[in-house]
């Protein structure tokens, strides 16, 4: 890892013993003597337990290349899983520092993009000022955007040793992130009751479907930034989270009131295969569904 920069937040990166878990093949600083924005491509070792990751300002995105894991992230509380695959574009949210665990294959790549703290900034304040909300601004980036994985795509095959392109390409970036993911107008608060209501109403009308949060958030007419905020304002939950809920709630149901099939049941709740079902309801009840149908 490079150090000497002013512009980027890397300095809790000391003493991070970056070959015990990465293999660092690209560096734009290095290869391309780029200053106003940092990336690297690495290949990852398969297995890891205890990957430490710092809290930094920067904005950092990860985009997974090639092979796949069962990724177990916790920051201040629980352990969170997710599928990490080619194509699941991440981005990290500034200031909280994070420990991982995984188990992969020996395919895992990686290209990442660190864009300055300072850009974000000043970017932010050409847009209004608004303040970002880095959180909800990363559960957005995490519903999909191919934009934004072509754009990182691109920075990452660029050839261009100027430092002017790395410089527009930080701050394009940037203004695509807080503006499509992060900064839009908020309609008043009778009208964000009414389009939480409908966004609930749509969950439980379609239980069966696999919504995105995408989806019921155009559906409401509501950029995904401010609909997850809203919606966690209203509900004390994230949408995720809140339809996750209303699925199991349902299936307990079934389960309960009905002799139907798992694989059935699974299907009514929006879930692809009765092993889905059955590791969603795991995690939320403690059990399995045979064995909250047979208790």
């Amino acid at each position: 890892m490079v150090f000497d920069s002013a512009r980027f937040d890397l300095r809790p990166y000391v003493g991070f013993d970056m070959a015990r878990y990465v293999r660092r093949t690209y560096c734009s600083w290095e290869d391309s003597g780029w200053e106003s924005l940092l990336v690297q491509r690495f290949d990852h070792v398969p297995v890891a337990e205890d990957l430490r990751l710092p809290a930094v300002a920067d904005l950092h995105l990860i985009l997974p290349l090639s092979g796949r894991a069962v990724m177990e992230t916790r920051g201040e509380g629980r352990w969170n899983r997710h599928e990490w695959g080619p194509g699941r574009l991440e981005l990290a949210v500034p200031g909280k520092p994070l420990l991982r665990r995984y188990r992969g294959d020996e395919a895992m790549r990686s290209l990442q993009v660190h864009i300055p703290g300072t850009t974000v900034e000043s970017v932010a304040a050409r847009l209004g000022g608004r303040a970002v909300d880095h959180e909800a601004m990363a559960a957005s980036v995490a519903e999909g955007d191919p934009l934004l994985d072509e754009l990182v795509r691109a920075v990452g095959n660029a050839q261009e040793d100027d430092d002017l392109y790395a410089e527009s390409a930080a701050a394009f970036l940037t203004v695509h992130l807080l503006t499509r993911h992060a900064r839009k107008t908020a309609p008043s608060a009778g009208r964000e009751d009414d389009r939480v209501r409908a966004a609930v109403a749509m969950m439980r009308d379609r239980l069966a479907d696999p919504l995105s949060v995408a989806e019921i958030a155009g559906e409401v007419h509501l950029s995904v930034y401010h609909f997850i905020r809203v919606f966690k304002e209203k509900t004390g939950e994230t949408p995720h989270r809140f339809l996750a809920r209303l699925r199991i709630e349902e299936a307990r149901r079934l389960l309960r009131g009905t002799d139907l099939p798992i694989a059935v049941i699974a299907g009514r709740c929006g879930f692809t295969t009765p092993g889905a079902l059955s590791a969603a309801f795991l995690k939320h009840t403690g059990s399995r569904p045979s064995e909250y149908r047979n208790s």
